[in-house]
């Protein structure tokens, strides 16, 4: 907020919207809006969030943070302030300051510069990793060091340059050429939906880099040695990679689950998400708010089943922002009002103590009754979060039972789903929700996309680089939805994966040749540490150090896990 010197008028940042808000506080109302996008009528997505006066008071500057840029206004006269320019900053600008003295700005970036890679990474396994890098550690919940940018003042012309150079640096701004060679999704939001494709199911996983899991297919590009859980322990995700679409160029728009689970239903993180759960997840106070727990948190663009709903389709969510009902012991129910009616009450939420096996049954039961009602919905996101884990916790099943038991479940929900009556009108998204910050050669935002359908190609090797936001944009392109932020509006989608010519062939889930019940034992590593952990909310936990033991319950507790790595031209919110 900036409050001018005679305290007439309150400028205030509304973050969730693309606006600025002015306020007579004499009258106590607000009498004229300042809209800070590149446009008007674009989505939400600009996050405003920092405002400033000059000294005159003449000019107003917003910083708007998911944008990266400051907007630039004339508010000479009240009531009839108009656009100046734009001045690029770094990334996510969270304050911006006038030095009146000076005649310049000072912009704090709060996420720093860019991403980048990590070759000062932590050395898992390596007591004096600091010693070694000088001090260093470029854990990626530490690479956000902010940075203060000194700006002088610019005149006319700079500011006509610098507005050109921030039109030039905004994906959405760019006319961009899609090469859609087939008929069944459309690449451009059009409204239009698709005549091929009436259901998708959209299931949401866990924490999982590229790496982790594919890296040993060598038709991607892939590191075999940071493999941790491999075709042995993940045969349906390879089975479904292979037979379909391998992606090995696809990253979360996330970096952990407080963000993630957003991202993964939204193409947004709230200003307030991407302010607080740094804190919360570094132990320095907060709650778990994101999934629902309060409606600050929430994007006011909504979420995606708010878009399926308002374009009055249907939708079902088994287990997203879902929670144990109190009041009936052994239900689940919804904290998000929207969502109670379409969230059935025996699918667990998560819950790493019930395996993902008995959510699929769970899942099998509702669906058969929608469909003997011919009422099975448009869209049904789907959650199987075991492959989280548990780590190394006394009593838990192991890291590899987790996975394999998740990677089971998964196999038997697209067996299930491709010999239903359905399938030749379906598709399956399945994604995580973020990558946890494991081992990836690429990036640490590097993760694991599977895409499933009769007109989805049959064993096709896409190196496209795609994100969580693209993956929303394919879906809401087959529904006809409209785009939700500047985000899903400007992302790729994911159109080179469709022929025109269905293959109805069903899958058949394959079950991993490993224990599903064998359980840790107090002498692994992690053990005690992982009794000390909160392992009901999702990355609950220092996700480097849980990333370790994950690590080494599968390698060997002598083994160090390598640094993760953080490339340059992965931004993570900004991927096109």
């Amino acid at each position: 907020m900036a409050l001018t010197k005679d305290g007439n008028y309150l400028f205030v940042a509304n973050a969730n919207v693309n606006s600025v808000s002015v306020i007579d506080t004499k009258k106590g109302s607000v009498i004229e809006v300042l809209n800070a996008a590149l446009k008007a009528n674009m989505p939400y997505g600009s996050t405003p969030n920092s405002v400033a006066l000059s000294n005159d008071e003449k000019k107003l500057f917003i910083a708007n943070a998911d944008n990266n840029y400051l907007a630039v206004f004339d508010v000479s006269e009240i009531g009839r302030a108009h656009s100046l320019g734009f001045i690029p900053t770094g990334w996510y600008p969270t304050v911006v300051r006038t030095l009146h003295h000076q005649n310049a700005l000072l912009v704090v970036n709060g996420k720093g510069l860019a991403s980048m890679g990590n070759p000062l990474g932590p050395k898992p396994g390596v007591r004096d990793a600091k010693k070694i890098n000088k001090g260093k550690n470029e854990y990626i919940g530490q690479l956000f060091r902010g940075v203060l940018s000194y700006i002088p003042m610019p005149d006319d012309h700079t500011l006509a340059q610098w507005s050109k150079l921030v039109y030039k640096n905004t994906p959405f701004m760019q006319n961009k050429r899609m090469n859609n060679r087939q008929s069944v999704v459309s690449a451009i939001h059009n409204g239009q939906p698709s005549k091929q494709i009436k259901y998708i199911f959209y299931v949401i996983r866990e924490n999982r880099t590229y790496d982790q899991v594919l890296g040993d297919m060598h038709e991607g590009n892939g590191d075999s040695t940071l493999c941790l859980f491999p075709d042995s322990i993940t045969p349906n995700a390879h089975r479904l990679a292979r037979e379909f679409v391998l992606f090995d160029n696809f990253y979360t728009d996330a970096e952990v689950s407080a963000d993630g689970h957003n991202w993964s239903t939204a193409a947004y993180a709230s200003d307030y998400t991407e302010k607080t759960w740094p804190t919360y997840y570094g132990g320095k106070g907060g709650s778990y708010d994101y999934e629902g727990g309060k409606e600050i948190a929430s994007p006011s663009s909504g979420y995606l089943w708010d878009n399926v709903l308002d374009h009055g389709l249907t939708f079902r969510s088994y287990g997203e922002f879902a929670w144990h009902d109190k009041k009936h012991p052994g239900k689940f129910k919804s904290n998000v009002k929207r969502l109670i009616p379409y969230t059935p009450t025996d699918y667990p939420c998560f819950d790493l103590s019930i395996p993902d096996t008995l959510r699929v049954e769970r899942f099998k039961q509702d669906f058969d009754s929608l469909l003997a009602k011919n009422a099975v919905p448009n869209l049904s996101i789907v959650r199987l979060p075991n492959d989280h884990t548990a780590g190394t916790k006394e009593g838990m099943p192991t890291v590899k039972a987790m996975i394999a038991e998740n990677d089971y479940a998964l196999g038997q929900f697209v067996d299930f789903i491709s010999h239903s009556k359905i399938w030749p009108k379906s598709i399956i998204f399945i994604l995580e929700d973020d990558a946890q910050d494991g081992s990836d050669h690429v990036d640490a935002h590097r993760s694991v996309l599977l895409a499933v359908g009769p007109y989805v190609k049959r064993h096709f090797v896409d190196h496209t680089m795609y994100s969580t936001s693209g993956v929303i944009k394919t879906m809401e392109l087959i529904l006809g939805l409209k785009p939700m932020t500047q985000f899903d509006l400007s992302a790729t989608p994911l159109t080179a994966i469709f022929s025109d010519q269905p293959d109805l062939t069903p899958y058949r889930g394959i079950r991993p040749n490993v224990n599903f019940h064998e359980l840790n034992t107090p002498d692994l590593y992690g053990a005690k540490r992982c009794e000390q952990f909160n392992l009901n909310i999702e990355d609950a936990i220092p996700d480097l150090e849980f990333s370790e033991i994950i690590w080494k319950a599968v390698k060997g507790a002598d083994s160090p896990m390598p640094a993760p790595v953080h490339s340059a031209f992965v931004k993570v919110q900004d991927l096109d």
